[in-house]
């Protein structure tokens, strides 16, 4: 019989009062208690009330075929109860999964024997509870009894009288799961299964519900009336043999008669009544003092006898509480505590808000040495107290993982950064900078040759430019010193000794890279040179507004390999310290004043804002062969042709540091800074320069 469908746009309550008035439902059921279950089970099916797979992975609903038929016992009404097979341990097509589900049984987790039964897993919709709940032979298998006193239970107890096939549900959180790959295999409740399949491993069951539909068709369950009936774990055998059928009676011309359907009220009411006196024997107990307990026990069909076990726990006397040490804090925290108490002024760029908050009052007066050692010591499950009692256990359980190496390296490399940040960087402003993989000598190479265009004469053939190549070489090399945390400054507690000398160390990696370039930019006694056209002396060199105009006549002068003019501009002006004000004059004046006796003179300044003016003072630092006061330079933006080149390793522009394992000799902790690059001269082509003076 076709049953009715719910028009766009009606309510449920809409659905099951025209269902109702349905005449061919009238027909077929007469009795209104029936034909409203039907109409109401109608309306749960069409709304697609069966649970399915969240879009969390945590929560899961695992559903299983149930055959559920409902019986009587001596024609006496009595509590009905019910037997399953919930699950075979097999793979099932869960909504949400992409690919099948089988449950590890062996990673079940069952809370107590006795679990909620609902209706279409609806916390509002009880039917009843489990009181045996067993994995037997790769399946779940439960029985408890409806014991609940809601419209749900009415229409599942009615329901199977009237033969509908009832589907059991499992509701259960997942904890742990394992993807299975195309092509593999993995064996799970004592069969094999092929990927791609998803395998729970860790769950725990929640509660059981009866729905309309099931992925795992093998599993059974079956309902009987009888409150003497106790359901055992059978095997899937004998609970097939559970199934009651409703006997069709005949009339004595051989028509078929309506089956017989038992009136479930008698079982509702004594339900009812049994409910009642276990709520109140549980409020009793209670007393209004364990609200909580009072209401997992109502929800979970405790009896008097077991709510009065859990309220003597509640009630005994508890010990003193105990308060101990949070250890708990994460390696960003810690590093975060340490920059914030040696006062690392770009903390708050390092580190996210978070951190630095968490970390600002998880240490609120600061971290010492002793205490972030201890602190990673106590990650790595050291049980000891303080530092000073075990020492070297405390270093040992330290350092066992890579938990506290990575925070003093974290720590150390910030500091050293901020060192290395601290330190004169013009050489980046005149410099281009490449990549090198290894430390071999690398060449670059520029073409030259001919290449203008010629015209092309009547039979269209072009002519083919001569090419040759200038070469120009690099090579990084390895510079690096190490520092230790000894015995000493442990024992003194100085975090100082983390901090204070990575900063060294980084600066130090910064000092030698600028002493490396400069000592290379200052060796070009053959680099700009009177033959080159890119070098100028004497007196009229100074700088100054006449100076500044031969220069970067020089400059513009400049010609490629096939005598042609560069195309380029001057971009920066590079001083010694003792020309910077003179330079920085020259820049920013519009006008220039003749101080003399003539009255005739230009106030324009032809040169203003032409050139960045930059400075360093290892240009007129006497420890650097090929120093000056007084010579200057024009040079052209690196990125359009580059005077001088940086290469660094890998592309890694500052120093690193790393955890060292120390000698055996060093009672302490042992690191590393190091720094790979190398710098070569050029394109002469790139830059002028005047030596200031005759």
């Amino acid at each position: 019989m076709p049953l009715p469908e719910p028009n766009q746009g009606e309510t449920r309550e809409q659905f099951i009062d025209r269902c109702m008035a349905d005449e061919t439902m009238v027909r077929e059921f007469p009795d209104t208690k029936q034909r409203r279950a039907v109409c109401e089970q109608q309306a749960r099916a069409e709304a697609g009330a069966t649970v399915q797979l969240l879009s969390d992975p945590g929560a899961l609903s695992i559903e299983a075929a149930a055959d559920i038929a409902a019986a009587d016992d001596d024609g006496k009404p009595k509590l009905p109860r019910f037997s399953m097979v919930a699950y075979t341990g097999g793979a099932m097509r869960i909504a949400g999964w992409r690919y099948p589900v089988v449950v590890d049984l062996a990673g079940l987790a069952i809370p107590s024997q006795s679990r909620p039964i609902r209706f279409g897993h609806d916390a509002a919709s009880g039917v009843g509870h489990t009181y045996q709940l067993a994995v037997s032979e790769g399946k779940l298998v439960a029985a408890g009894v409806v014991s609940r006193d809601t419209a749900a239970a009415r229409e599942i107890v009615a329901s199977a009288r009237n033969g509908f096939p009832w589907q059991a549900s499992l509701g259960a959180s997942v904890e742990q799961f394992e993807f299975v790959r195309e092509n593999q295999t993995v064996l799970v409740n004592g069969r094999e299964f092929k990927g791609p399949v998803n395998v729970v491993r860790k769950a725990t069951l929640g509660e059981i519900s009866f729905v309309d539909l099931a992925a795992d068709s093998n599993s059974s369950a079956s309902v009987a009336a009888s409150a003497k009936e106790t359901p055992v774990m059978e095997d899937k055998d004998k609970q097939d043999q559970t199934k009651v059928e409703a006997a069709a009676q005949t009339d004595g011309a051989g028509k078929d008669a309506s089956p017989a359907v038992a009136d479930p009220v008698p079982d509702i009411r004594a339900a009812a009544v049994e409910e009642t006196k276990r709520i109140e024997s549980i409020r009793k107990v209670c007393a209004g003092r364990h609200a909580d307990i009072e209401a997992k026990a109502i929800e979970e069909g405790w009896d008097a006898g077991r709510t009065e076990l859990e309220v003597l726990r509640a009630e005994r006397p508890k010990a003193p509480a105990a308060h101990i040490r949070d250890n708990t804090a994460d390696a960003d925290v810690l590093a975060a505590a340490v920059c914030i108490t040696a006062g690392l002024k770009e903390s708050e760029a390092r580190f996210d808000e978070k951190v630095l908050d968490a970390a600002s009052r998880r240490f609120r007066s600061g971290i010492g040495l002793q205490e972030l050692i201890m602190e990673g010591a106590w990650a790595n499950g050291y049980q000891g107290r303080t530092f000073r009692s075990d020492m070297e256990g405390a270093l040992q359980a330290a350092f066992s993982t890579f938990r506290l190496p990575g925070i003093l390296s974290n720590v150390a490399n910030k500091f050293l950064l901020a060192g290395f940040e601290s330190v004169e960087d013009t050489w980046k402003r005149i410099a281009a900078t490449r990549s090198v993989r290894d430390f071999k000598a690398v060449t670059s190479y520029r073409l030259t040759g001919a290449f203008e265009y010629e015209e092309v004469g009547p039979t269209g053939e072009l002519k083919h430019g001569a090419v040759d190549e200038e070469t120009f070489t690099n090579q990084a090399k390895t510079y690096g010193r190490m520092f230790s945390i000894t015995r000493t400054d442990l024992i003194n507690d100085d975090l100082g000794a983390l901090t204070a000398v990575p900063r060294k160390i980084g600066r130090g990696g910064a000092l030698k890279l600028n002493k490396v370039f400069w000592t290379a930019f200052l060796d070009n006694a053959a680099f700009f040179t009177t033959a080159r056209g890119n070098y100028k002396e004497g007196a009229a060199t100074a700088l100054s507004v006449d100076g500044l105009t031969d220069a970067e006549l020089l400059f513009l002068e400049q010609k490629d390999a096939e005598g042609s003019p560069l195309g380029l501009v001057a971009r920066v002006m590079l001083v010694p310290p003792a020309l910077l004000v003179r330079g920085t004059q020259l820049m920013n004046s519009t006008e220039l004043r003749d101080g003399g006796a003539s009255s005739k003179y230009v106030t324009n300044n032809p040169h203003a804002g032409k050139f960045s003016v930059i400075h360093s003072a290892y240009l007129s630092n006497a420890t650097i062969p090929g120093y000056s006061a007084k010579a200057w330079y024009l040079l052209a933006d690196p990125d359009d042709l580059p005077v001088v080149e940086v290469a660094f390793l890998n592309g890694q522009q500052t120093p690193t540091v790393e955890r060292a394992d120390a000698d055996f000799n060093v009672l302490g902790i042992q690191f590393r800074g190091y720094f790979d690059f190398g710098v070569a001269l050029q394109d002469y082509r790139a830059g002028v320069k005047m030596k200031g003076e005759a």
